[in-house]
């Protein structure tokens, strides 16, 4: 990498760093090429994306942010997960290390707010804010659902009373 190349490298991830929602760092010592393709197709699909970066350039990404402690993190083989939906590079990464050892989730942040690997999994369960937006929609929709149905309901109630009163009276 030419300096040229450096500078582009680290204005990139310093703006990663300053726009992202939520960072996971993680080694990856010992996945191979399938692995790591099939762990970038997961989090493209999840919104989110991976980038194995430098550690000293990312380092030097760091400097000014809001996420500057996790330089400490930065030791060794590391991946950089990121997105701007908090639960979506958490969920990816913790989802791929179930299954695969080799994969070791080291920390991230939350904003400002400094993750470890255990804040990192139960951050990875909770709803992504797609499946709470259809909760919502589904809570605000279910009231007018029901409106509808007992307004309904005493007109049908009507007409059931009035039709046996006609089948009485031809009786």
């Amino acid at each position: 990498m030419d300096r040229a190349e450096k500078r582009e490298s680290v204005d990139e991830l310093s703006q990663v760093f300053k726009t992202s929602g939520v960072v996971v760092v993680a080694h990856y010592s010992g996945l191979t090429v399938s692995e790591m393709t099939d762990l970038r197709r997961r989090a493209s699909g999840a919104g989110a994306a991976l980038k194995v970066a430098k550690n000293r350039l990312a380092k030097i990404a760091l400097e000014g942010t809001e996420v500057a402690h996790l330089g400490a993190l930065l030791k060794g083989p590391t991946v950089l997960a990121y997105s701007a939906d908090p639960v979506a590079a958490t969920k990816v990464v913790s989802d791929f290390a179930k299954g695969n050892d080799k994969l070791v989730i080291l920390g991230g942040a939350l904003g400002a707010t400094a993750l470890n690997p255990a804040a990192v999994k139960q951050l990875a369960s909770l709803p992504s804010l797609d499946e709470l937006r259809a909760k919502i929609v589904g809570l605000v929709q279910a009231p007018a659902t029901k409106l509808a149905q007992l307004s309904t309901a005493p007109a049908a109630k009507l007409a059931r009373v009035v039709g046996a009163y006609a089948n009485r009276d031809a009786a």
